[in-house]
């Protein structure tokens, strides 16, 4: 195997490595590192959930079980090692330490604690660094903690269930099921990928649902926010009854606030000029909560409303192969006038899910 082939083949199998943290890491980037030695791998390991051990310091003590000796090995880790005593010390010294010689990172540290730092770190320590190798693959299973990083939100994916005809309900609000086992089971996994749920109190006043993760099993449920501008949230709602639960009202009425809260919810009032949730500040709110990725799960009205806002970075639709007729749609957005008004979008992934169509498109 050729020196680049072994690169790209071990960047790749920190990669898988890196995948196996989806559900556990945040709000760490989920990270993975393979240590080779003579073109063969002596440690891996994998980003541990918060307050534990990085990729890297898995990876070596991964090595030490194995009996192996480090110094002088090649670490293929798929995000630059840190450089800064966060909850954890830093990994470059781990690595530094080890006597690593060579490290190739896929990208490079978006946290401004680090930013670079660790892989200069690295170089003054005599070590080969090199930066870059699937690099669009490594920001792609972090890109909410990238989005994070640059802009202080967190990335908003949208989950719709549509029949063919763009239709979420007949018109008697009818909706179970839509779609088949097979995507509903899915959609619980995107769920679990995220930090918060979000929906609104129309949805909850309507369907009552537990939005939780159902399924199989994982190590936190996410958090829940429910945007509910007047406290209409009963206190009995299903989705009260596991996880903690934020509602984000406009108006906080005292004693509604204070029932809910006499049931563990916490109350944020953020109003805008009209009355209503501020959408824009309540996602700084979210990415100051280090949410990196949130999963909305609501109906036309606030699905229109953070399309509109600009609040929304992915679509996860599921289409089923049925027509429905008249009754609920998608979105509810402005009336455009013109073809150029229209909301421009791309098409992500697109993949079948047992009878069901998923489709992951992103806004332009």
């Amino acid at each position: 195997m050729k020196d680049q082939e072994m690169d790209l083949h071990f960047m790749q199998m920190a990669l898988e490595l890196a995948s196996r943290a989806t559900i556990s890491t945040s709000p760490n980037p989920k990270v993975g590192c393979v240590i080779v030695k003579d073109k063969v791998v002596i440690g891996e390991g994998w980003t541990q959930p918060v307050g534990q051990a990085h990729a890297e310091v898995q990876a070596l003590r991964d090595a030490a079980k194995r009996g192996a000796d480090t110094r002088g090995a090649t670490a293929y880790v798929t995000l630059e090692p840190c450089s800064h005593f966060g909850r954890t010390p830093p990994c470059a010294n781990a690595l530094i330490d080890a006597g690593v010689l060579r490290v190739v990172a896929a990208i490079q540290d978006a946290n401004p604690q680090v930013a670079g730092r660790g892989l200069g770190l690295l170089r003054e320590a005599g070590i080969s660094v090199e930066c870059g190798l699937l690099a669009a693959q490594a920001r792609e299973m972090n890109v909410g903690f990238f989005k994070r990083m640059a802009t202080g939100q967190p990335w908003v994916r949208m989950k719709v269930a549509a029949s063919l005809d763009g239709k979420t309900a007949l018109p008697n609000g009818q909706s179970q099921w839509i779609t088949a086992t097979e995507a509903r089971q899915d959609g619980h996994h995107w769920r679990g990928r995220a930090d918060a749920i979000l929906t609104g109190i129309g949805t909850v006043l309507a369907d009552d649902p537990q939005m939780n993760v159902r399924g199989f099993e994982l190590p936190r449920q996410p958090l829940k926010f429910v945007l509910d501008s007047h406290l209409r949230l009963p206190a009995s709602a299903k989705l009260l009854l596991d996880g903690a639960t934020t509602v984000v009202c406009a108006n906080a009425d005292l004693s509604r606030r204070d029932l809910l809260q006499k049931n563990g919810v916490e109350v944020v009032c953020m109003p805008d000029r009209d009355g209503r949730v501020d959408l824009n500040q309540l996602m700084l709110e979210l990415g100051r909560r280090e949410i990196n990725e949130l999963h909305v799960e609501a109906g036309a009205t606030l699905n229109g409303a953070l399309i509109a806002q600009g609040c929304v970075d992915e679509l996860l639709v599921y289409l089923a192969p049925k027509l429905l007729g008249s009754g609920a749609g998608l979105f509810d957005l402005p009336v455009f006038s013109r073809i150029d008004q229209s909301v421009g979008m791309t098409f992500h992934e697109v993949t079948q899910v047992g009878e069901t169509l998923r489709i992951l498109a992103r806004f332009i």
